[in-house]
């Protein structure tokens, strides 16, 4: 019967697809070297460790609106999901390279982009929890499936350079930020009233107006 053991050596920023798309190579070594293992069906999820880290002034300040205040992080740190992942691992015998693929976005309302955001230098302690089922064939030959244990897990560190140049390839020099759709039709309606030709340029003069201004 398969005995599965996972490692992540890595990932890489993966170019020209729809939408940012980041992919973690895993190691996987059946303990049973001598058994063939026809596929599985791999799920991951992929924790954020955030206590396994240290945090600069400067972290703590960019992470206030995730966390509060520094003097309550005792209370607030905590381990967050970032997402889900699957992939289907082809035949092997002993051990094989897989490439999960792990969809990202940039969207500042999900916690885990104002995390990775949040973060100037340093690594993202993750925690990939996996699941799924292994189909193998045994010593007579015949073809046989079995769950993968719970307790299957993995460490890993990214580099935060490695999330903002996901970002940077696929929105230089921008971010993305969702608003209500009433707030987004008083942006429009001054941007349009003032006859300003950019949306930069009226969140600009937004910002600069005085708040009599803006609520008129």
């Amino acid at each position: 019967m398969s005995d599965l053991q996972f490692s992540i050596e890595g990932a890489d920023v993966v170019q020209f697809a729809a939408a940012p798309l980041m992919s973690f190579k895993v190691r996987i070594i059946n303990n049973a070297s001598e058994e063939i293992v026809h596929t599985i069906a791999l799920r991951a999820q992929i924790q954020i460790e955030v206590t396994r880290r240290k945090y600069s002034p400067d972290d703590q300040s960019r992470l206030q609106d995730l966390f509060g205040e520094p003097d309550r992080w005792g209370q607030t740190l905590r381990n967050m999901l970032w997402t889900h992942a699957s992939v289907v691992v082809p035949r092997f015998t002993g051990g094989v390279l897989a490439e999960i693929p792990v969809p990202c976005t940039f969207d500042f309302n999900v916690a885990a982009t104002k995390y990775f955001h949040g973060l100037t230098s340093g690594d993202l302690p993750l925690c990939f929890q996996f699941s799924g089922n292994v189909f193998y064939q045994d010593e007579y030959d015949a073809l046989q499936v079995a769950p993968i244990s719970w307790d299957k897990e993995a460490k890993y560190r990214l580099p935060v350079k490695v999330w903002k140049d996901l970002m940077n390839m696929y929105y230089p020099h921008s971010a993305w930020l969702a608003l209500r759709k009433d707030t987004f039709e008083k942006l429009y309606q001054f941007k349009v009233r003032e006859g300003i030709p950019t949306w930069e340029e009226a969140v600009e003069r937004a910002l600069n107006a005085l708040p009599e201004t803006v609520r008129s």
